[in-house]
């Protein structure tokens, strides 16, 4: 049997998530950031007046102190293999007892970024401005899109596959799909994944260029909408075959490259994105609890995820809700980080199935679908049995994922 043939044999193989690491504007504790999350807690954005240029903009911030990047591994010191870091410190018993179990070149690892370590470089051509010359401990390598996966791979001391994925707002959302695969060839025993991204010049004033950022809080399906909040983080997970708490059900991808920074009006992309999900996942669409939404608050963007959603869920609307006001759009990392959020929603720490409040002025958009957005400001009493529940991620030039988690059947 071939190898493509083994992984579509394979590919309905349980796949177990059995931990986590998180490093967020909410927190870096499952308990802190859970609890925040339910809360509505916005305590996480800020604003910052040294990202553009004689513009005052808010943002989701990681504020508590970071650790050093260890002196070994001095070459990948960048912000955002300093917030891996404290995702990657979470998980690393569970790997360390992996290593040991499997041996190091049966643990893949799989990231997702946007941002790497550019903002390194803008630190080094600001340096260079003043200077003349570039700093001494500048190397374009942090600047690569790789060397996050590199970094994590040295830190743990690891020899199975490691790459990085990189499409844009999907980014590491499709990283589940690619260690599924891993995992159904049989080409590793554990793969970690997730993402990371950092905050950086370069992103918030491209974004400022298209007049895509928010004058003040985003606000997803508002008809008063007006674009959104960049944010960063960091969210690591290790996947198995076998059962855990909190299982990956499925995952679809779909590439409708409709245009180069606009989705497809009618959802086309993520249409197919869901319902891949749904397909691999065994269920129907009224199965799924709840959907952790892309909903950045861009125009275009949430016309189109609400047409895709009342498309494919019609009469059988489940929760929903965007946490990018929480957070900001995290870009490349945003798909792990909400995946994170499903996750503790899944988990035994959410008992009760409380699910996170869609946050803002709750005068949604008549020109789309209505959906069944999760109630603020009303005590968080929103509940529900949850097993199965989703998060998108849509990107740039169409790249689309869908991602469905559920708690197993005992």
């Amino acid at each position: 049997m071939s190898l493509s043939q083994t992984i579509r044999t394979n590919m309905m193989t349980e796949i177990a998530i059995t931990h986590l690491g998180l490093c967020t504007p909410l927190g870096h504790t499952q308990e802190q950031v859970l609890q925040r999350l339910l809360d509505g807690d916005t305590q996480g954005m800020l604003w910052r007046d040294d990202l553009i240029p004689e513009q005052r903009i808010l943002v989701g911030a990681v504020t508590s102190p970071l650790l050093a990047i260890p002196d070994p591994l001095l070459r990948f010191d960048c912000r955002n293999n300093q917030l891996l870091l404290v995702a990657a410190m979470q998980i690393e018993q569970q790997v360390t007892q992996a290593k040991a179990q499997y041996g190091a070149d049966r643990i893949g690892i799989i990231l997702g970024t946007s941002t790497s370590g550019i903002a390194k470089g803008e630190k080094a051509l600001a340096y260079r401005a003043e200077h003349g010359v570039l700093p001494d401990d500048y190397l374009y390598s942090k600047q690569e899109l790789g060397n996050s996966s590199d970094f994590l791979q040295h830190y743990f001391n690891l020899k199975g596959p490691c790459y990085t994925v990189s499409t844009a707002c999907s980014s590491s959302a499709k990283v589940f799909a690619s260690a599924k695969r891993l995992l159904a060839a049989n080409l590793c025993d554990m793969v970690i994944v997730g993402g990371a991204d950092s905050l950086c010049k370069l992103t918030l004033n491209g974004f400022n260029s298209l007049e895509s950022i928010s004058k003040g809080h985003c606000q997803p399906f508002s008809a008063n909408r007006d674009g959104i909040n960049i944010g960063e983080g960091a969210a690591l997970f290790t996947l198995i075959r076998g059962r855990a708490d909190v299982m990956l059900a499925g995952v679809g991808e779909s590439s409708d490259a409709h245009h180069m920074s606009a989705p497809h009006p009618e959802g086309l992309g993520a249409i197919a994105a869901i319902e891949m999900a749904l397909k691999q996942a065994n269920i129907s669409a009224k199965q799924i609890d709840y959907i952790n939404l892309h909903g950045t608050a861009t125009i275009k963007n949430d016309a189109m995820e609400s047409r895709a959603i009342a498309q494919v869920f019609a009469d059988d609307l489940p929760w929903v809700s965007s946490t990018k006001p929480l957070t900001g759009h995290a870009l490349g990392a945003a798909g792990a980080i909400e995946a994170a959020f499903c996750y503790l929603l899944l988990s035994a720490r959410n008992p009760s199935g409380r699910l996170p409040p869609q946050l803002g002025d709750q005068q949604w958009d008549d020109n789309n679908p209505p959906l069944r957005f999760v109630p603020a400001h009303s005590d968080n009493a929103q509940a529900c049995a949850l097993r199965y529940v989703m998060s998108n991620s849509f990107a740039f030039g169409g790249s689309n994922a869908s991602v469905i988690f559920c708690r197993p059947e005992m």
